[in-house]
């Protein structure tokens, strides 16, 4: 029997942003990783996420990004390693307000957009968001890409990390992602996503779009919250891998 966690980023309402859809699509995932305003989001849209996350007992983190609302985080950016310190420090303690308001806890962390892709690679700059977790709550789960610097920065530290994948992005044989800039960066076939996914958590493998295997550990799967079809590609992602005796449960 396999077992794997759900998580999809929310909150993000410079996005495809649409509350009622993200409210139905709580009832599919395990995770939430709620935008904490500085690459979409807003006080008024994390309060309500966060109510609506705790409704449907999905676990929450928090999902900095870059400040650059206009590329919706996903411009990169030439930053320090005391700035992405900061940034995230800034951004977790942001949600954690709301957090403490309604009694309760934080299980995750999880960068957005340009900042997870460059942390997946830069080991410098991984450490720092690593620290800056660390430093906020080591019992804090820092989500990074499988296998990346992000990861291995949390587990040098001593943080608990879980190892995500993507159901509809497509691999480069070093492990990354293909970048959105690349025609064939998304999969919008959602049977050949799945089956991805599926892959992926009983085989712990991708094919590459070079048609090579890479081995990957599978703690988590993200499902985008501002796909054009999100909900019904929820529904069908949960519903499919539980009928391939596969269990969705959060991390802890």
């Amino acid at each position: 029997m396999f077992t794997v966690d759900l998580n999809c980023d929310l909150g993000e309402s410079f996005g495809r942003y649409k509350l009622a859809e993200q409210k139905e699509i709580l009832k599919y995932v395990t995770s939430a990783n709620i935008a904490c305003g500085f690459h979409a989001g807003d006080p008024s849209v994390m309060r309500e996420t966060v109510k609506l996350a705790i409704e449907n007992q999905v676990r929450i983190g928090a999902h900095p990004g870059l400040p650059d609302l206009n590329g919706f985080g996903r411009r990169e950016m030439k930053i320090s390693q005391q700035e992405a310190y900061d940034m995230v420090v800034y951004q977790i303690g942001a949600l954690q307000g709301f957090l403490t308001t309604c009694n309760e806890g934080m299980q995750h962390v999880k960068p957005h957009g340009a900042l997870y892709n460059m942390a997946a690679k830069d080991a410098k700059l991984a450490e720092a968001i690593a620290q800056a977790v660390y430093d906020v709550s080591p019992s804090l789960i820092l989500f990074g890409l499988a296998g990346s610097e992000l990861t291995k920065a949390g587990e040098k530290l001593g943080l608990r990390t879980a190892h995500e994948v993507f159901s509809d992005r497509t691999y480069q044989s070093d492990g990354t992602l293909t970048s959105r800039s690349q025609p064939d960066a998304l999969i919008k076939d959602k049977e050949q996503s799945v089956a991805q996914v599926v892959k992926m958590v009983t085989e712990g493998r991708v094919t590459s779009q070079q048609k090579r295997p890479v081995s990957l550990k599978t703690d988590t799967v993200c499902i985008h919250g501002d796909g054009e079809h999100a909900l019904a590609f929820a529904k069908y992602m949960k519903e499919t891998l539980e009928r391939n005796n596969i269990t969705i449960s959060s991390i802890i």
